[in-house]
């Protein structure tokens, strides 16, 4: 026991305590690398990721007819429906011959889809059980990237008919486009000359996990109601395309040697292998969305789950020091502050900044604006701001009607000592205002005496 505590604490401080940025970039990358293995393992035992993915699976099962039936329609426009089934062999490759008899009776269920039969009613049905598919998506991407804030509607309705209409048009540009290439004389030419024959060889080995990538790629960056990181993004969705593709190699080796479960299970093989496949898809999408969320936030690499419930005087500060910046580039004409900007200024994971924000908000001493991503802008005018305003509104935030202040028992002895909190801090920080706070000079050691001074002397003159 003694021996697994030494070597646990050892562990701890080659991969937790050392401070990365004093290490060589190839030990920094390796020790980052270990941290964002671990952590994505804690939250795939914790199971949310899990249960997220089998949600989809479910929603999936109700959206993929009505899904490929839409993207048929756009894409028969454009003359290149025929290859709605190709690509749909492609992600059931992994089932064999049963992905082949999936497949055909899929676009059996898409060819039956008629506007006519369906009428008015049903096709509506139709675009919103499409609609449902990709916002429980949007869902499942923000909970991995710790968003509380779902788009607005109108925007969620503008991007989700984009991505529904649009997506399958670029999808199938750049396999026509990556097709053409690949015919065209020159390249033929090339073919012939055995060096770059064989590195062109190579490059076709390598074109499924590059399309992959850059399918997921393009997913983490524009699902998320969220600004990420085109390098992020792009470490997320190698990790998920080269795992994705090692899975399928490994699933079509179990489905091949499955025909026990055929045996057992009849008829309803087939189905519970797909829904498997759909899971374990799923799941790898998520998991290379977490690395690409911890890549970008470094800050909520620890080895402990990171509790989001923080103590008062963190609050206090939080609060204090996001109306000081926003201050200062108010008065200074700096660029707004966003959510994530002010988090990585201040070092802390945006989701426990967020709650802060919100409680300022909520008194309308902050507002958000409508850019994307939004920005922080004073609420009210901040020289009538008083600080005072800003600690009472992430102290009294979150009373509810069950839990108020109001409710408590009432005691004289408790009561007077709230009381004379309450009545001590209001007089040392009588009078001083945000505006002031913002624009104080770092000489300026103690602020609220020369404000208290301040106001005694503009009280003597006016006696």
């Amino acid at each position: 026991m003694l021996n697994k505590t030494i070597s646990s604490s050892a562990l701890k401080k080659l991969i937790w305590d050392r401070e990365l940025s004093a290490l060589p970039w190839w030990k920094a990358w390796l020790i980052k690398s270990v941290r964002i293995c671990y952590v994505v393992a804690r939250d795939l035992l914790d199971g949310q990721l899990t249960l997220r993915a089998m949600s989809l699976v479910y929603t999936t099962l109700l959206a993929l007819v009505p899904l490929l039936a839409v993207s048929f329609s756009v894409l028969k426009g454009f003359g290149v429906h025929n290859q709605i089934e190709p690509m749909l062999l492609k992600f059931l490759s992994p089932l064999g011959d049963r992905g082949i008899e999936i497949t055909s009776r899929i676009i059996g269920f898409v060819d039956n889809i008629k506007a006519g039969v369906l009428g008015t009613l049903g096709l509506a049905l139709l675009i919103y059980t499409v609609i449902s598919l990709i916002q429980k998506i949007e869902s499942a991407f923000n909970y991995t990237w710790r968003v509380k804030r779902s788009r607005p509607f109108a925007q969620r309705f503008s991007d989700y008919l984009s991505i529904i209409l649009i997506g399958p048009v670029l999808i199938f540009t750049a396999l026509g486009i990556t097709a053409t290439l690949t015919s065209t004389a020159l390249v033929q030419k090339l073919v012939a000359v055995e060096l770059f024959g064989s590195v062109l060889q190579t490059v076709s080995h390598l074109l499924p996990y590059l399309l992959i990538i850059t399918a997921f790629t393009f997913f983490y960056i524009l699902v998320p109601n969220k600004k990420v990181q085109l390098t992020s993004a792009l470490i997320g969705g190698s990790a998920a395309g080269i795992l994705w593709e090692v899975t399928g190699w490994g699933f079509a080796s179990f489905v091949a040697k499955s025909t026990k479960y055929t045996a057992i299970y009849s008829g309803f093989a087939i189905l519970i292998m797909f829904m498997l496949w759909v899971y374990l898809s799923w799941l790898i999408l998520l998991v290379g969305a977490n690395i690409a969320y911890y890549h970008q936030h470094p800050e909520s690499l620890t080895p402990e789950r990171r509790s989001l419930r923080l103590s008062n005087r963190l609050k206090e500060k939080l609060s204090l020091l996001v109306m000081f910046m926003v201050g200062q580039n108010h008065y200074h004409n700096r660029p707004e502050w966003s959510l994530e900007d002010l988090a990585q200024q201040l070092r802390v994971p945006a989701d426990i900044l967020e709650p802060i924000i919100e409680s300022l908000e909520n008194k309308r001493i902050l507002v958000s604006t409508a850019a994307e991503p939004p920005t922080l802008l004073p609420g009210r005018p901040l020289d009538t701001t008083e600080i005072k305003e800003v600690l009472d509104a992430v102290r009294t935030a979150n009373e509810v009607r069950n839990a108020n202040l109001n409710d408590l028992p009432a005691e004289l002895v408790v009561d007077q000592v709230i009381n004379d909190l309450d009545q001590a801090i209001a007089k040392h920080l009588r009078g001083l205002t945000v505006k002031e706070f913002a624009l104080a000079e770092p000489s300026t050691v103690n602020l609220v005496s020369q404000t208290s001074e301040r106001q005694k002397a503009s009280f003597d003159e006016s006696h």
